[in-house]
Formats: structure tokens, sequence, C-alpha cells
């Protein structure tokens, strides 16, 4: 199954959507790109030999490690990876809750909360 970049973007911003207002102004800065693939580099940098194992990453600090004596820091960054997603998905509904999961697990490492805590919640 495959969707348009536009259709695919269309299911990540309803996934934001669905982040309760309240967490919103945390968000603030944070980008939300979408990829078809991860590169060597990003593979590299993960400890990840499988490229098409990766469907989100999150680059930056969480808002649990940040501190005023570190106040230089690169903005925060999500990617999410539409090939690898729709690889593993055989329907649209698949990828729906796909990347409803995948966008709030790596909004969850953004606030902090590891691969334990994530699983727990159910986004893994």
């Amino acid at each position: 199954m495959k969707l348009t970049p536009e259709e695919f973007r269309m299911l990540v911003d309803q996934a934001l959507d669905e982040v309760p207002e309240a967490f919103l102004p945390y968000l603030d800065g944070l980008a939300i790109d979408i990829e078809p693939m991860p590169d060597r580099p990003t593979l590299r940098s993960v400890g990840m030999p499988n490229p098409r194992a990766l469907l989100g990453l999150y680059h930056g600090t969480p808002l649990t490690e940040r501190s005023v004596e570190h106040p230089v820091r690169y903005p925060d960054r999500i990617v999410i990876y539409q090939d690898n997603i729709q690889r593993l998905c055989r329907t649209r509904r698949q990828i729906v809750r796909q990347v409803r999961t995948t966008v709030l697990h790596e909004i969850g490492h953004h606030f902090g909360l590891d691969e334990d805590d994530l699983e727990e919640l159910g986004y893994q």
C-alpha cells in the first residue's frame, strides 16, 4: 500500500491533532519531517544496521534534560520514514494506525519518555 506524499502528510497532521491541547506549547519549534528512508549516517548514529527497521526518529534534547546551563541547542526534529511504514503495512487502516503510533512515540521521546515508558503506554 502506498500513499502520495500529500496523503501521508495528512496522516501525520491528523496524529498531531490528537496531542492534547495542554501539551501543544511544548511542541513549539519542534519540526516534524517526512523522509522516504533513513540514510546511512543516521542508521550508524542509532546503531541500526537494517534501514527498513526505523519508522521514526527524534533528534534533539528531551524536555526533561534541558537546562539553563546549556542554552545553545539545535532545533528539535522528528523524522517519520514513509517508505518503511508503508512497507510494514498492508492496508490504509494499518498505515493510519502506524503513523499515529510512530508520531506519538517520537513525541514521547521529546517529552523524555524512554522505550519502556512508551511500550507501557502502547506506543511501541
